[in-house]
């Protein structure tokens, strides 16, 4: 059974000897090398990949190519919501260049649905829709075009059902039930059957403290639906084996996750279900659920045929999940010399037709709904709905970004009724080292959430007016940019700011993990490193981290990674900001058994010879054997001669544990990690466009492994905030749930042009209890972006603006 949103750990296969599994990661101090191989931790190491892609000579998933492949397509559901009356494949059968059409009929054995948590997703719809897009059937064919014709001729007679599109018609008492005698895990802690998942926070005494409040303030706040808009479609080739299994290689995010999803489906141990990293091109959460895996696998089984698969732009935005939407209604009260007393919150998330990670985002907006501030009276109720909207699930922030515009949004609103500025307020009340979440869980490491706040606000402001030349106005640099809709008249520039906490890793008990395997040895003379994990490179830099791991621990500089696949250990999925902490854990643990293997090599050697092979602390680095003195004992090639040391280990964090159903208090998280950020706007009042002209953000990420890349990860994920803030949302039509503009025409992200200069302040705060003292650093700036700026455009115009995306006509309407 899935745990926490996440499927059951993989064994470990292939262990070599050395210590058991699961030791912690601390390197023995007799045999810790120093970093002085070049290219090492905390220097900003190029991407391995980097320039292939910056060339476009970097191989996509999109890019799969077999000689004797097909096509594969499916076909999806025009309605949210329907009864399958009838289905007739007939016609697309008859089509040259046809070799498969296959419907839930088809599907080889009796499990018919797929999930990370709970098995709700059909493969094929088979009696009901219950989202638009939802796939119906597939066509395998000899070119995509042929393909595509073939799908349109599926006969499909659909009987439409009512609606279930938001909280009222998801709770009324004659509701539909999308989703009718369910027996997972969570059903029995709901208060409806619509309701997929319900955490309570309760702590204190509420009550209480509302009647110590000198000042309450209340909200209620709507957050739209973001899509993670990944540039590289969801893309794989499926090519049938002849032992009956199949290899699939795929852009995704979760190899062991996949296949653990997979093989059910086709009848097929996991062994037979091989699976391979294709080149991704972006994830954020989307690629996490499965898409068109399982399809073109059966597909490839039916036909003995490779079979490849590429959604196109419209596809994708309906072929994975989404960040879900929510309304949440807050209320926080506050003594008069600006101490939070209580906060309530209802937190109410939209998790679509069915449950992706949904329960898990809802473990985290409630544990983190209160936000990186000292509260000892808390009732906070976060719960995701079924609906017939499209599913949603895991995007970066991963259902704290949600709570952060909320939570940061009453504190503006407490500031004002305090007459404190809004730093001071939110610095009154910081969480610190020590300080207990809401949660009853201790912040065991450094939170400086007020010395974060001080930094973004006493950056200097950027100057006024900079639109303004000796020739007159920039048009470029004004709202409205190039569309030249004004020269000045009607800006008004305000600031604004906010601080956000996020989560690191899975949490609530789940066993999250990673291995990789490290192969250490002499090729052309000289030591060299191969790393082998199961890890998802999906944009983010890991293998770059992993390389640089490598040289620190075992001082070689040739580092070579071997393409992520399932003939190693699971490494978990690239999310949570979880692969440097895990997978870099891993890697590094490897690395130390390798290097006392190594020098036991030398020992047994040279020790005769030389003594201090066996009195002295010894380092390996630049490709040697040294002591703490510096004195060379041996280079590396000479201890291996012609000896591989070959390890593999699973390695684990600190274990977390699940939050009481009833009460939501445990020790529910590894580790947070926090991000504060200042925006300043300007905003044309008369036409309700706003210019983003500068969004600092301060960050503590522990240890910077690489500099430049952590400064990437921050300035990426403040211009995904900067999207949800002011530009980006799927719109479902309320009368059909429909997804309205699923294309990048109509689905807008911020380019080069919305986006502005984002200085980024790292702090390297080490948390004691990680590698390297890191903490996750890609999603915590997703977060306070999106408060900050909307904090801004309310500096600014001084407008309420309670959801987002802020529109045109939110800021000038009529």
């Amino acid at each position: 059974m899935a745990t926490n949103g996440r499927p059951p750990a993989a064994t470990t296969s292939g262990a070599t000897s050395g210590a058991p599994t699961g030791l912690p990661a601390a390197t023995p101090p007799s045999t810790r090398s120093t970093p002085s191989t070049r290219g090492g931790v905390g220097e900003s190491a190029a991407r391995p990949d980097g320039i292939l892609k910056v060339t476009g000579e970097f191989a996509y998933g999109s890019d799969l190519w077999h000689e004797d492949m097909l096509w594969g397509r499916t076909l999806r559901s025009p309605v949210a919501h329907a009864e399958i009356v009838a289905l007739d494949p007939t016609d697309a059968l008859a089509v040259p260049g046809v070799h498969a059409v296959l419907t839930h009929e088809d599907l080889p054995t009796a499990v018919r649905h797929y999930g990370l948590v709970i098995p709700d997703t059909p493969v094929l719809a088979h009696d009901r829709v219950r989202h638009h897009g939802e796939p119906v059937a597939l066509v395998a064919a000899d070119h995509p075009e042929t393909a595509r014709r073939a799908a349109a001729r599926i006969k499909v007679v659909y009987r439409e059902l009512p609606l279930v599109t938001d909280e009222s018609s998801a709770l009324s008492p004659d509701a539909p039930l999308l989703h009718p005698g369910r027996t997972d895990p969570f059903a029995a802690h709901v208060p409806h059957p619509n309701v997929l998942h319900r955490q309570p926070i309760l702590r204190g005494d509420v009550p209480s403290a509302r009647e110590r409040a000198d000042v309450i303030v209340t909200g209620e706040y709507v957050f739209g639906m973001q899509d993670q808009a990944f540039l590289g479609p969801e893309s794989g080739l499926a090519v049938p084996a002849e032992d009956g299994g199949v290899d699939l290689y795929v852009a995704t995010q979760w190899l062991h996750g996949d296949r653990h999803q997979i093989a059910p489906v086709l009848g097929l141990p996991e062994e037979l279900v091989r699976m391979t990293l294709a080149g991704v091109g972006g994830a954020f959460g989307g690629r996490e659920d499965l898409s068109m895996q399982i399809h073109a696998c059966l597909l490839a089984l039916r036909t003995g045929r490779p079979v490849k698969m590429v959604y196109d732009r419209a596809e994708s935005f309906l072929g994975h999940v989404h960040r879900h939407p929510a309304r949440l209604r807050y209320e926080h009260g506050a003594t008069r010399d600006g101490r939070l007393t209580h906060v309530r919150a209802r937190i109410v998330l939209d998790g679509g037709a069915y449950a992706s990670t949904s329960p898990a985002v809802v473990g985290n907006a409630a544990s983190l709904g209160v936000g990186p501030y000292v509260v000892d009276d808390v009732d906070v109720e976060a719960l995701a709905l079924y609906t017939n909207n499209p599913p949603c699930g895991a995007m970066r922030g991963f259902g704290a970004v949600q709570a952060c515009f909320a939570y940061e949004a009453q504190m503006d609103k407490l500031a004002v009724e305090l007459g404190l500025h809004p730093v001071e307020l939110r610095q009154r009340n910081a969480l610190a080292q020590g300080s207990a979440m809401p949660t009853g869980q201790r912040v065991d490491s450094p939170a400086p959430v007020a010395e974060l706040l001080r930094r973004v606000r006493e950056r200097p402001l950027p100057p006024a007016r900079q639109w303004e030349t000796t020739e007159g106005a920039d048009v470029r640099q004004l709202p409205g940019g190039p569309s030249n809709s004004t020269h000045g008249e009607g800006v008004v520039r305000g600031v604004g700011y906010a601080v956000g906490m996020k989560n690191v890793g899975f949490s609530e008990g789940f066993d999250d993990h990673s291995t990789a395997r490290v192969r250490l040895e002499t090729t052309g003379g000289e030591p060299v490193v191969t790393v082998h994990t199961a890890m998802a490179e999906v944009g983010q830099g890991n293998i770059t981290v992993q390389e640089q791991i490598a040289r620190t621990e075992l001082g070689v500089a040739r580092v070579t990674l071997a393409p992520a696949d399932t003939r190693v250990g699971s490494a978990g999925s690239t999310s949570a900001s979880r692969q440097t902490y895990v997978t870099g854990g891993a890697v590094r643990h490897a690395c130390a058994l390798v290097r006392a293997r190594v020098l036991e090599l030398g020992r047994h050697r040279f020790g005769a010879a030389q003594p201090v092979w066996h009195t002295e602390e010894l380092l390996l680095t630049d490709g040697k054997v040294v002591t703490v003195g510096g004195e060379v004992l041996a280079g590396l090639a000479d201890v291996l001669g012609e000896d591989v040391v070959e390890v593999e280990r699973e390695w684990r964090h600190r274990p977390t544990e699940p939050l009481d159903p009833h009460t939501g208090q445990g020790d529910g998280h590894l580790q947070y990690t926090f991000a504060a950020h200042r925006a300043v706007v300007e905003v044309d009042t008369e036409l309700g466009l706003v210019k983003v002209v500068e969004l600092a953000c301060a960050q503590d990420v522990g240890k910077a492994v690489n500099p430049l890349a952590v400064t990437g990860q921050v300035q990426g994920g403040t211009a995904q905030g900067l999207g949800i803030a002011v530009m980006e949302e799927i719109v479902i039509d309320p009368g059909t749930a429909r997804v309205r503009n699923p294309s990048f025409t109509d689905y807008l992200i911020p380019t080069l042009l919305d986006t502005p200069p984002i200085p980024v302040d790292l702090l390297e705060l080490a948390d004691p209890h990680a590698p390297y003292g890191l903490r996750g650093a890609g999603e915590a700036p997703t977060l306070s972006s999106t408060p900050a700026i909307v904090a801004a455009i309310r500096d600014a115009t001084g407008l309420a603006l309670d959801r987002v995306p802020v529109r045109p006509e939110h800021i000038a309407p009529g």
